[in-house]
């Protein structure tokens, strides 16, 4: 039973990479309204990785372009590396995401290209940043069956 819901989500999820702010993201069947994208901070010190949780609700999906809007929150499960009396899980702080995922090959609609813009602000809301992603994301999924022409016996 593990197993086959396992397997329906694998099929269901997509992973990218956003090389220039140094993310690596899982994300729920992002087809659906209502998605889930998680994003873990790579190249970083271990008291600095940080996990983001943000629901995303699709704006409009069509079979080249998806657009969404969401936000959520930053934790950082390790801070208590650096700071012993942090609480256990601490929060950094708050985001409000814009994207849209462009899929421009015609025979690969799986491999998309992902742009964003990223509102943040810390946790006590004194300071905030802007920032935009640029990655790339592919979308786990069964494959489409395409109808062939049986082969034709050769004559001589």
């Amino acid at each position: 039973m593990l197993l086959l819901g396992q397997g329906k989500l694998r099929a269901q999820a997509s992973v990218g990479y956003y090389p220039w702010s140094s993310l690596l993201t899982v994300s729920t069947n992002a087809k659906n309204v209502i998605w889930l994208d998680t994003r873990l901070q790579t190249n970083s010190l271990f008291s600095s990785l940080s996990i983001d949780l943000l629901p995303m609700i699709n704006l409009k999906r069509g079979e080249i372009a998806q657009w969404y809007i969401g936000g959520g929150v930053r934790l950082n499960p390790l801070y208590r590396i650096a700071d012993a009396d942090a609480d256990l899980i601490t929060v950094d702080g708050y985001s409000v995401n814009v994207g849209v995922r462009i899929a421009p090959l015609p025979m690969n609609r799986r491999i998309m290209l992902a742009l964003e813009l990223n509102p943040y602000v810390k946790d006590k809301f004194d300071s905030g940043v802007l920032k935009s992603h640029f990655g790339i994301v592919y979308a786990f999924g069964k494959k489409k069956k395409t109808n062939t022409a049986p082969e034709q016996p050769v004559s001589p």
